[in-house]
């Protein structure tokens, strides 16, 4: 039996001779063969988004990517709506060749997915236009939020969406000039708001509060090179992946500080006050434990649903650890030569058995489909044209009438009643000009392309996005190109 098997199979057996009286439980679930007691882990690596199931080290793959072309990260476990089981986010950055002004290639986009791997689902929750980065890093989440970290060169902001709401825009949480440059580093279980960052400037580490956009100090003092870091579900055990020595597994508080700060989190650092002055009872002390101190940076870390055992993304590879074993080698290694790069861990899944999943199509479709869609007209597409051509961009809801779907012109009267969003001409193709303009779900955009050419109106979706059957006329669909006004 190996070693992993061998550990669930103790934890199980302790658990059935245990003499506490049972939970009280809402359903009882037909016995499903197979059935994921230990959760499943999900992964990034060369080939894609997958999960792997920690009783068998059996994987699949529900996310392919083509390889070099596409920077994924995460991915991380999370609720949806209307969903009674967890679903997995992860984002993308097109790495494929930039086009120029004389040559071919793409508009490089982040883009945030969600995939239900029980039905076989991928969906774009949105897009960013973004040609000075790599993409998203940090990518992080709870049973409520997902946060993450984008931009380049001191100028990182921090990124946060509610999962538990239809259609929610990203918030922004924390942006330079104005506030500090940090990298998500963690966060706390269930659905507190607060989300580990490390300080750009000063490698400080705080909690960052995504409902009130505030610091609070950080209950570990960890080092500026520091994780990313993994907490478990109960809140009271944190792994910190080191910068050249394995990870350490050291007690944490991870509970919402009583007292609120009353500024928010500044460049300069966290304002007097983000010091509460009452918080719950620290976990009991202990000494921090080494994770095979033998091995480098881990670049990922998630702890199982009953935080007994520790897995790593490392050396592109899956590696688990007892949590409570001495500092040593692994007690499993999973996915050797994957080039794994990201881990989450699930909570159980009793009625769910790694037979139910379903591979998806992967992202590149829907990515190639907004290019498509986002093209310039032929006639404005000219080295005359391109200088003299705008781009008017508006933003609604197609799951109600609207009076933004019919918009043919950017006449002055349309710009004065229905301000547009900021857009332009990107070489042969026009994109938004802020982050994450462009959203998934119910929402539509109205584009308009003008100034070198007569009025060309269309209305598009980002492809992949769920219909809307309340939409009145055809331009609900999600469509892959532009469909001109009448």
């Amino acid at each position: 039996m190996p070693k992993l098997a061998s550990l669930i199979a103790a934890a199980a057996l302790a658990a059935a001779c245990s003499s506490a009286p049972a939970a009280s439980v809402q359903r009882s679930p037909s016995p499903v063969e197979g059935a994921l007691a230990q959760g499943l882990i999900a992964f990034v690596a060369d080939a894609g988004v997958g999960v792997l199931d920690p009783a068998t080290g059996r994987s699949a793959i529900v996310a392919p990517v083509p390889p070099g072309a596409f920077r994924v990260m995460g991915p991380v476990w999370g609720p949806a709506p209307n969903v009674d089981h967890p679903v997995l986010y992860f984002t993308v950055h097109d790495d494929r060749a930039q086009e120029r002004r004389n040559t071919a290639g793409v508009v490089p986009y982040n883009w945030i997915f969600r995939v239900d791997p029980f039905a076989g689902s991928i969906e774009p929750l949105a897009a960013s236009q973004d040609s000075m980065s790599e993409g998203p890093i940090g990518v992080v989440a709870n049973s409520r939020y997902l946060a993450l970290s984008t931009g380049c060169c001191a100028t990182y902001e921090v990124d946060a969406l509610d999962l538990t709401k239809p259609s929610a825009p990203l918030r922004v949480i924390s942006r330079p000039p104005d506030q500090a440059a940090f990298f998500t580093e963690g966060m706390a279980p269930g659905d507190s708001p607060l989300i580990a960052v490390r300080t750009f400037a000063t490698g400080a580490w705080y909690w960052l509060n995504a409902e009130a956009g505030v610091l609070h100090s950080f209950p570990l003092k960890l080092g500026p090179d520091d994780g990313p870091i993994a907490i478990s579900a109960d809140g009271t055990l944190a792994a910190v992946a080191l910068p050249n020595q394995g990870a350490v597994v050291e007690p944490i508080n991870s509970t919402l500080p009583i007292a609120s700060p009353s500024a928010s989190a500044s460049a300069s650092g966290p304002p007097a006050s983000a010091s509460p002055s009452a918080k719950a009872s620290p976990p009991a002390p202990a000494s921090p434990r080494k994770v095979n101190s033998k091995l480098l940076h881990p670049d990922g870390l998630t702890w199982s649903p009953d935080a007994k055992l520790l897995a790593l993304a490392v050396n592109g590879e899956i590696e688990i650890y007892a949590a409570g074993a001495p500092d040593g080698p692994p007690s499993a290694k999973y996915l050797t030569g994957a080039g794994v790069v990201g881990v989450s861990w699930s909570g159980p899944l009793a009625d769910r058995a790694l037979t139910a999943v379903k591979a998806t199509a992967g992202p590149q479709a829907t990515v190639d489909a907004l290019l498509t869609a986002t093209r310039l007209p032929a006639a404005a597409d000219t080295a005359a044209n391109r200088p003299l051509t705008q781009v008017y961009l508006w933003q609604f809801d197609s799951s109600r009438p609207s009076p933004i779907e019919s918009i043919a012109d950017a006449t002055p009267a349309i710009l004065d009643k229905y301000p547009p969003l900021a857009a332009g001409v990107v070489y042969h193709h026009w994109a938004p000009s802020d982050a994450w303009t462009l959203l998934g779900g119910c929402y539509r955009y109205r584009v308009v392309i003008t100034g070198s050419i007569a009025p060309v109106a269309a209305t598009i979706g980002l492809p992949g996005s769920t219909p809307c059957s309340a939409k009145p006329t055809p331009t609900a669909s999600s469509t892959s190109s532009p469909t001109k006004a009448p």
